[in-house]
């Protein structure tokens, strides 16, 4: 596992950290913190970027809204003056980059839904023909829209492994085959739901992955939806198959370190000025384009 930078609330109680989010327990709840950190390749790296949390956090609040008609969320509130007491010394700090959830039972497997062909499906494609056991049609192109999109689940790793896709009969293994057609369902729905309206803002998600809990016997949507660390966002006006897509997530990131010879392991490089800048002002203006709001 990869050593973290501590958090800023050293005072509190820290349940868990993830490669983005800090956890922290407030008794009856928990208390969610989106950093401004940056993972690629399963790999923190060691560069923030700035206001990063504030848009992947309320990019998911207007989303999980989104969504209600679909399926439950954890959301309690994002209100910082309705945070239990002890977070009020850092209700500045936590204002737009944290929400206060319901404690759900996280399931084992990573919803990928993918409406594209791109990343490790186009990888898959051209080796094998298929996508984690699911065969495609021959003569597909890069960045190609699929005929329909496609639930191709995955492990969930720890921080510095890497999720590894697994066919449908894999996640029936790991949650039961009614709770994987629950899963697969409700992910194609949200999908779908989210490309129209993001296609609408002139936004292609090109792919996206889920996380879904249990409360109270009911499957809800957690952690994070349809935000640039965890989709693929292509602008609409720039779309052309046949090759890889400019991009309104972190993509930018990965194909500089890609180019820069790094082995994707830990520790990540340090990124140029210009890198965090631009990958700030992408995410910035991901929120705005799907909320009509600025951070």
């Amino acid at each position: 596992m990869v050593s973290i930078p501590k958090t800023q609330f050293d005072d509190l109680s820290l349940v868990r950290q993830g490669k983005v989010r800090d956890i922290f327990d407030t008794g009856d709840a928990l208390l969610m913190v989106t950093t401004d950190r940056l993972s690629a390749f399963d790999v923190v790296l060691p560069d923030i970027i700035p206001d990063k949390g504030k848009v992947l956090n309320q990019i998911s609040v207007f989303w999980f809204k989104q969504m209600e008609t679909i399926v439950k969320n954890h959301i309690i509130t994002t209100n910082v003056n309705e945070y239990p007491k002890d977070f009020k010394p850092h209700s500045a700090a936590l204002d737009k980059r944290s929400m206060l959830v319901k404690k759900a039972e996280p399931l084992p497997v990573e919803c990928i839904v993918r409406g594209y062909i791109t990343g490790s499906g186009w990888s898959s494609y051209q080796k094998e023909g298929h996508v984690c056991g699911i065969k495609l049609p021959e003569g597909l192109k890069e960045s190609d829209k699929l005929a329909q999109p496609l639930f191709t689940p995955s492990t969930k790793a720890e921080i510095g492994d890497h999720d590894i896709n697994i066919s449908f009969d894999e996640a029936v293994k790991l949650v039961g085959s009614e709770k994987a057609e629950k899963l697969k369902n409700l992910s194609l729905e949200i999908y779908k739901k989210g490309a129209e309206y993001a296609l609408s803002k002139g936004i292609i998600i090109a792919d996206t992955k889920f996380e879904f809990g249990i409360l109270d016997g009911e499957i809800i949507l957690i952690d994070e939806i349809l935000t640039p660390d965890s989709s693929r966002f292509w602008p609409l006006n720039d779309y052309e198959p046949g090759r890889g897509q400019n991009s309104f997530d972190k993509q930018y990131v990965r194909d500089w370190l890609i180019d820069s010879g790094w082995d994707k392991k830990h520790p990540g490089p340090k990124l140029p000025q210009e890198v965090i800048d631009t990958t700030s002002k992408t995410y910035k203006d991901i929120f705005t384009r799907l909320t009509g709001e600025n951070v």
